[in-house]
């Protein structure tokens, strides 16, 4: 089995795998981490065994986390598809995976790691402790890993108009209520309501979960071009002149309050409510 920096492979039993993410103080999701994901995955479809996959984090607070954009020409591209941006295949082998995967959710989960967990079948949340987000518009940039693309069909046009143009976080249970998440529980329920749906799903045959997952992909998957065609918005936008004028403020912010007590309160300095109450 290989060996990761920032993730953690935990088999829970020969079904049932628990992907654990860390990288403290915030879980950023590095260059490092996409390449790393990818590996996980691949191994995760040469399972034969395998019937479920938890994603969950060992850092306190947070999920996975969004981009670290200072990082952002690092982040790597396919081996297999030239100039498809791996982040992308990510996300395409994730939703379409001959495997369940679950999104543990304990903390912040913005952007970038808002996007990864919504590209999986489920997602439960930590009533307590759980806030979802689309930071990227209050930043000067646009969304590039699907969030334009699995909102709207999660939550309709006009909520996903909020959530993107307004970069609100949002807690636990509006999550639930407007079917961002599955299901919003209490933080000392949670892991166990978790782990009894793995064992029932892990109960089941695998052809069975696998094919009813491509069921219902056929209605409500993006189509792939669209993931292709946010990225690369995504990238260009990344240039604009906007991103670098708020990136000045934030560095004197930074200066002021400190990287970690800046980026605890990144939804306030961006003009943006940190624990929305929606």
């Amino acid at each position: 089995m290989r060996t990761y920096r920032f993730i953690q492979i935990e088999k829970i039993n020969a079904q049932v795998t628990n992907v654990i993410y860390d990288n403290p103080p915030v879980n950023l999701i590095r260059p490092e981490t996409v390449s790393e994901l990818m590996d996980v995955i691949t191994d995760l479809y040469e399972d034969e065994n395998l019937k479920v996959a938890i994603f969950s984090s060992r850092t306190n607070d947070y999920f996975y986390n969004h981009f670290d954009l200072s990082k952002f020409s690092e982040f790597p591209v396919s081996e297999t598809v030239e100039n498809n941006p791996l982040w992308t295949e990510i996300i395409l082998k994730l939703s379409e995976a001959p495997f369940v995967s679950i999104a543990v959710i304990k903390g912040r989960t913005r952007g970038g790691g808002n996007e990864l967990a919504l590209a999986m079948d489920l997602r439960y949340a930590s009533k307590e402790k759980a806030y979802f987000g689309q930071p990227e518009v209050g930043t000067g940039i646009l969304p590039g890993g699907g969030g334009a693309e699995w909102l709207p069909r999660f939550i309709g046009r006009d909520r996903a108009f909020e959530a993107i143009l307004t970069g609100i976080d949002y807690d636990a249970e509006a999550a639930e209520r407007y079917g961002w998440i599955t299901r919003a529980l209490p933080d000392d329920e949670l892991d166990g309501f978790v782990l009894n749906i793995a064992e029932r799903l892990a109960s089941f045959d695998k052809q069975a979960l696998s094919k009813a997952k491509s069921q219902i992909n056929r209605g409500s998957l993006p189509p792939h071009k669209d993931f292709l065609k946010s990225y690369t918005e995504f990238a260009e936008s990344m240039t604009w002149p906007s991103l670098s004028r708020k990136f000045k403020s934030l560095a004197v912010l930074a200066g002021q309050v400190g990287g970690g007590e800046l980026e605890k309160n990144l939804g306030y300095y961006l003009g943006i409510k940190e624990k929305g109450s929606f």
